[in-house]
C-alpha cells in the first residue's frame, strides 16, 4: 500500500510506466488518500495558491518519504541551530499522524538550500539512510529545477539555449559557493549543471537546470559565473529581488525506489507567476522602447 497525502492538492494526477518504456494517463482523478497500485507512478501535485504549510508530505512508505519544502526553511539543522527544519517538521507531522517510531524516523539523504523551494527525499531508518546515500547516483535519476535569472549586463554575453555549466567550484570562510576566476588557486570539487532557457525576457530568463553533481549552492554560484545571478540572491550580487524570494525552485525528483524497485517521480510546478513576470517585464521594455521612437 502506498500512502499518498494530498494535502497540497486535493487531487493527483498519476501516469503509469509499461514495460516497454512507455507511458500511458489514466485520465481519473483520485480523491482518496490512499491507491494500492504495483505499478511506478508519476505524481503530479499543483500547489494550493493559499496553502501556508512549510512542508507537505507527497509521498510516505515505511523506508522513504518524499515532502515539498517551503523557501525560507532549512533543510536539516546544523550545529548550534535552533531554528525549525524540514526534518524537524517532518517528524512532527509523522508524530501527528501516528506513523513516526523509534524504527520509523526521518534521515537525511541530501539537501535543499534554506532560500530554495520544492521536493525533497527523507530516508525513514538508518538502512534505508545507507542504500540511498551509498548509491545515490545511480538511484536517484532526475534532479529538476527551474529559476529566474537577472540577464547579464552586456546582451553578448547571453547564453545559447541550452547547455552545460562545466565549471569546478570553491567554497569561502562562510561556506558558500564560489567559481574561482582563472588563475586564482582555490581547493576546488568538481561541478556540472545542464541547463535549458524557458522563456528569454529582456531583464530576466527562466532557466530549467538538471544537476549532473550536487555540491551545495552549485546552481547558483554557476549561474552568476555567467554573468546569471538568480533574483533575490543577494549572495550573489543580484540587484532585484520581484517575488520577494530567492528565484530557485526543485521542481522534479525522479529515483528509483531502493527496496520496491519502482520508478517513482514527484513534480511541483515553480509558482505560476515567474514566468507571467518575464512576460510582463518583456512587454513593458518592447513597449518602452517604441514609446521613445515617436
Amino acid at each position: 500500500m502506498i500512502a499518498c497525502y494530498d494535502t497540497i492538492c486535493i487531487v493527483a494526477f498519476f501516469v503509469v510506466w509499461r514495460k516497454n518504456g512507455m507511458r500511458q494517463p489514466i485520465n481519473k482523478i483520485f480523491p482518496t488518500r490512499y491507491i494500492a497500485t504495483h505499478s511506478p507512478l508519476w505524481y503530479d501535485f499543483p500547489m494550493r495558491k493559499n496553502s501556508q504549510s512549510r512542508i507537505q508530505i507527497l509521498y510516505q512508505d515505511k523506508n522513504i518519504a518524499v515532502i515539498y519544502k517551503a523557501e525560507n526553511l532549512l533543510s536539516v539543522p546544523y550545529e548550534g541551530c535552533r531554528a525549525k527544519t524540514a526534518l524537524d517538521l517532518l517528524e512532527q507531522l509523522m508524530r501527528k499522524r501516528g506513523t513516526y517510531s523509534a524504527k520509523c524516523k526521518p534521515f537525511a539523504v541530501h539537501r535543499l538550500d534554506r532560500d530554495t523551494s520544492g521536493v525533497m527525499m527523507f530516508a525513514l531508518n538508518e538502512n534505508a539512510k545507507k542504500i540511498i546515500m551509498d548509491g545515490w547516483q545511480k538511484i536517484v535519476t532526475v534532479r529538476t529545477y527551474r529559476a529566474v535569472a537577472e540577464n547579464p549586463k552586456n546582451p553578448k554575453n547571453a547564453l545559447p539555449q541550452s547547455g552545460t555549466i562545466s565549471k569546478p567550484l570553491a567554497y569561502n570562510a562562510y561556506n558558500l559557493a564560489f567559481v574561482p576566476k582563472e588563475g586564482e588557486k582555490f581547493k576546488t570539487v568538481s561541478a556540472a549543471t545542464d541547463y535549458k532557457i524557458i522563456r528569454r525576457g529582456t531583464h530576466y530568463t527562466l532557466f530549467e537546470l538538471d544537476l549532473q553533481t550536487g555540491r551545495k549552492n552549485q546552481i547558483r554560484a554557476h549561474l552568476a559565473s555567467e554573468g546569471y545571478p538568480i533574483a533575490g540572491d543577494k549572495n550573489y550580487r543580484a540587484k532585484t529581488n520581484p517575488f520577494g524570494r530567492l528565484a530557485l525552485h526543485a521542481r522534479t525528483l525522479e529515483f528509483e525506489h531502493p527496496f520496491t524497485k519502482e520508478k517513482l517521480r514527484f513534480e511541483i510546478p515553480e509558482p505560476e507567476n515567474w514566468q507571467k513576470f518575464i512576460e510582463e517585464n518583456t512587454e513593458r521594455a518592447v513597449a518602452s522602447s517604441h514609446i521613445g521612437k515617436r
